[in-house]
């Protein structure tokens, strides 16, 4: 089998046993249910929540570049620290936390391959333990912003098309990924049962894009799929390593988790996740859509 061409973004959890007193490793848990860490978390590691830690609590956007150095000290985390995420449902928000972090600048970022449910399915050490971190001196590095897309992006990215007759292929060179469920992407749900404040006023999908579902690049235990078996999902909907790509679900985390898999893991080297997603896309007045399941 090929390899990933990025394997290094990777750790395992004997990796991580072995690194748990690495005073150059900061172990990170991201989880959807905030409350997950409180109940017991791997020795040594941090507590990010996404909405209070990495979001700005004035406007939907990220925290600004001194905020994300603040929480970096906070955190005792410096400039040459190798953060290592983690979390729940199959690293759904560890990849989120690290594309911010990545967006940011802090360059030395990996993922515990199988994440929360694969640590503890090993029968490995979990504590409710709080560490404290001496502060550190960090400064903010250079940001990346070629890796996230607006709607302006996406609007631009799709060839413009019309909002009554919107287009039925993207430009040459380009490709759209649309990450939800199937039932998500036609628009027979307006949004996931469990997220009903991630809903949007119109159901269906951006012009253009291909369905597949960031689940189908994960195995059962919760680590990634062969670099083999990605590249073959991918290309069957036309997604190669040539092509300009964008991503995006809901609001941004699943389409996290398939940026990490095609940029970071595979090396495509032009993936940007559109994080307003499909709560923005689906409520703004005059936008495109494919609406399969709209009546007619």
């Amino acid at each position: 089998m090929s390899e990933y061409v990025n394997p290094a973004v990777l750790v395992s959890t004997d990796w991580v046993a072995e690194h748990l007193n690495d005073p150059n490793v900061r172990l990170v848990e991201s989880d959807e249910d905030i409350l997950l860490y409180e109940v017991g978390h791997i020795p040594g590691a941090a507590k990010i929540n996404w909405q209070d830690d990495l979001n700005d609590q004035r406007i939907r956007d990220y925290i600004d570049n001194q905020d994300f150095a603040s929480l970096m000290r906070r955190f005792g985390i410096s400039n040459d620290t190798t953060v290592i995420f983690y979390g729940d449902k199959n690293n759904w928000w560890a990849c989120y936390a690290y594309w911010v972090f990545k967006l940011m600048g802090h360059e030395h970022l990996k993922v515990m391959n199988g994440g929360r449910k694969k640590w503890i399915d090993e029968g490995r050490e979990l504590t409710r333990a709080v560490p404290s971190f001496a502060a550190t001196e960090y400064a903010a590095g250079t940001a990346h912003p070629e890796i996230r897309a607006f709607r302006d992006d996406v609007l631009e990215h799709i060839g413009r098309p019309q909002p009554r007759n919107p287009a039925i292929s993207l430009p040459e060179g380009r490709t759209l990924v649309d990450v939800r469920s199937p039932d998500e992407f036609t628009g027979k749900k307006l949004h996931m049962p469990e997220y009903p404040q991630e809903g949007a006023v119109r159901g269906g999908h951006i012009p253009g894009a291909a369905n597949i579902p960031w689940g189908k690049a994960m195995n059962d235990d919760g680590t990634f799929k062969s670099a083999d078996e990605i590249a073959e999902l991918y290309a069957a909907a036309g997604i190669t390593p040539d092509k300009d790509t964008v991503v995006y679900c809901r609001i941004g985390e699943r389409s996290s988790l398939t940026w990490f898999v095609l940029h970071e893991l595979m090396g495509y080297a032009k993936v940007r996740n559109y994080d307003g997603s499909w709560t923005e896309w689906g409520n703004v007045v005059g936008l495109p859509i494919n609406n399969p399941s709209a009546a007619k």
